[in-house]
């Protein structure tokens, strides 16, 4: 059969409340421009994020009831180990409540003051995402992005767009080794369209970090759907499964930051995998210190079982197949409609060029900010900004995330989608840049707060405008 269909039933609905553009546009005012603070109840189709937000499944939930929870030992902990260890070949695994807490824990026992000889220290990544990138910097490192070019180019044609420049890589290593503790790589790469990383590409990273001696840690939150793009469109791993391909990437690595919010196909809870044990002691120290026992790291014994459930559910070929379809039709039909996307198509969302919608809003008047507000204004569909306002003077590109929750959303939802951006494109002439009236220190972008610009300070394009400048 040609048509892919949803690997699985609908078996509980929540109600989605409709609202008008008249109620949004009040809603945007309050808010402040910003969508994170609008409330979840105002939202028709909300594709802010996938983290946490999907549906889990009648197994998740039948392990939700098998849940012990003992402060330690509970045999949660213990099914969701035997899971991890599986799935990853690690031993040292660590869960805590979220990505970032993993993050955090990682920066703390890899970065601490003086570490590597120097007052300056780097770490590299093919590029950080906004937790990632705030961790580090706030442990008093640089964190540095080593896209390859197709990476930093969103209409370019090319398989692995989120591959490390291994070149750049070994020309910084060789500047500034000693103030290199260890080296990233995210998979998938969530800053630059959700673009998967090839299994050569991490292999030759592993050899460079192998000559220089430094250890490689993946961001591993969407390790299932980088291992599903490496077994479709790398060619010498076509006949390994995706569950083979994911434990060559962790074989490769020295540690792992998780977020179980994602792959794991939970609502909340995360991971930290260390091979070297002295590490891992340390990191066990904080985990105690920070987050709860070693055995369920600020999670009930129950979120720990559906981790567990949901890991390997995510390996199944069935259901990535389908996650990856449905995120590629998504993007052909607003490809067909005239709107510019990162292309190919990302692993977890669709993410439109917010420069090409509004050439004529200046980056630093924030066109992706302008866009999602209108894709909310115009359908009640809540996006998010990947540009100027998330990453700073750090973006490769100005972009819009539509981020598809798992197992939530049924095809005439993401049709809903593409009506309403479409409809926001064919009026993309008057929407106005925005001006940032509250600038918080760190992941700005969750707290900001925006006014719109007048229309003509804007469009850049326009004779008056121009005049004005003058």
């Amino acid at each position: 059969m040609r048509t892919i269909i949803e690997p699985f039933r609908i078996k509980s609905v929540e109600p989605i409340r409709m609202t008008t553009a008249a109620e949004r546009r009040v809603h945007l005012r309050e808010a402040g421009w910003n969508l994170f603070k609008i409330a979840a109840r105002d939202v028709i189709i909300d594709l802010l994020t996938d983290s946490g937000t999907g549906a889990m499944s009648s197994e998740q939930w039948a392990g939700i009831m098998r849940g012990d929870e003992s402060y330690a030992g509970a045999a949660s902990y213990e099914r969701f180990r035997e899971t991890i260890h599986r799935i990853t070949g690690f031993h040292n695994i660590l869960p805590t409540h979220q990505g970032r807490a993993s993050e955090r824990i990682l920066a703390e026992v890899m970065l601490p003051p003086g570490k590597a000889g120097a007052d300056r220290r780097i770490v590299p990544n093919n590029a950080h995402f906004d937790t990632t990138r705030a961790n580090i910097e706030h442990a008093g490192a640089e964190a540095v992005d080593l896209l390859t070019p197709p990476g930093r180019d969103a209409h370019a044609i090319a398989p692995f767009k989120g591959n490390m420049d291994v070149g750049a890589l070994e020309r910084l290593l060789a500047a500034d080794g000693d103030c290199i503790p260890f080296v990233m790589v995210t998979i998938t790469c969530n800053s630059n369209g959700g673009q998967p990383v090839s299994l050569e590409n991490l292999r030759a990273v592993r050899a460079v970090c192998d000559t220089w001696r430094k250890p490689l840690i993946l961001d591993a939150a969407r390790f299932a759907e980088n291992a599903w793009f490496i077994r479709t469109r790398e060619s010498a791993e076509s006949a390994r499964t995706a569950r083979e391909i994911a434990r060559e990437a962790f074989d490769l690595c020295d540690g792992a930051t998780i977020s179980a919010k994602k792959d794991g196909m939970v609502n909340i809870g995360g991971v930290l995998l260390l091979r070297d044990d002295e590490l891992f002691a340390r990191a066990s120290d904080l985990l105690i210190l920070t987050e709860g026992f070693v055995t369920y790291g600020g999670l009930a014994g129950r979120d720990l079982d559906a981790m567990a459930i949901g890991f390997d559910e995510a390996l199944d070929e069935d259901y990535l197949r389908y996650r990856i379809r449905s995120i590629e039709y998504l993007g052909e039909k607003l490809e067909a409609g005239g709107v510019r996307t990162v292309r190919p198509a990302g692993g977890h969302a669709v993410y439109l060029d917010a420069a090409a919608f509004c050439p004529h809003i200046r980056r630093e008047e924030f066109p992706g900010q302008a866009v999602a507000c209108a894709l909310y204004e115009t359908g009640g569909v809540r996006s998010c900004e990947i540009g100027t306002v998330m990453l700073g003077s750090h973006a490769p590109m100005e972009l819009v995330r539509l981020a598809i929750p798992r197992r939530t959303y049924t095809q005439s939802h993401i049709d809903y989608v593409v009506e309403t951006v479409l409809q926001a494109h064919a009026h993309r002439e008057s929407l106005s840049g925005f001006r940032m009236t509250h600038a918080p220190s760190q992941l700005r972008h969750f707290t900001a707060a925006f006014e719109p610009l007048p229309r003509r300070a804007a469009a850049g394009t326009s004779a008056m405008a121009a005049a004005s400048r003058a």
